[in-house]
């Protein structure tokens, strides 16, 4: 893992890419991290969420961010930069662990997925032990 990624996990991005909060905004794209070892939600796990550029397949930052208490991360992205395309979401499952004083086999999970039509609300869980995870399309 490069340095600059590692730092992107971290939460050391520019200010611009962080998720903040937007009152009475509903994200099209929704995650929730579950620990499903320990029975509890996944919180205060960093995570970012990048775009593909079909002409190069490069990934662009899209946003960042920490999950609350609950396990969740609202404010993904607007509706307005909501296109088709394909898309992921990093999790950084070694510093979650590692804050909970346990280790893990995968110390970062991504999860790449295609959205055709961005007018649907589309949910991303993240099921996760310390030694495997999995994940399904939600509702």
């Amino acid at each position: 893992m490069s340095a600059y990624r590692l730092q992107q996990l971290k939460g050391h991005i520019l200010p611009e890419n962080k998720i903040t909060a937007i009152a009475g905004s509903a994200s099209p794209l929704t995650t929730h991290v579950l620990n499903t070892a320990m029975g509890i939600p996944g919180s205060n796990m960093a995570l970012s969420l990048y775009r593909q550029d079909p002409s190069t397949n490069a990934w662009s930052l899209i946003t960042a961010g920490t999950t609350n208490e609950d396990g969740r991360c609202p404010g993904l992205i607007t509706k307005q930069i909501f296109t088709s395309g394909v898309y992921k979401i990093c999790f950084d499952t070694a510093q979650y662990w590692e804050s909970i004083g346990e280790t893990c086999f995968y110390p970062y999970v991504e999860i790449a997925f295609t959205i055709k039509d961005p007018g649907q609300k589309y949910h991303v869980p993240l099921l996760l032990s310390r030694f495997s995870y999995s994940t399904y399309r939600g509702s």
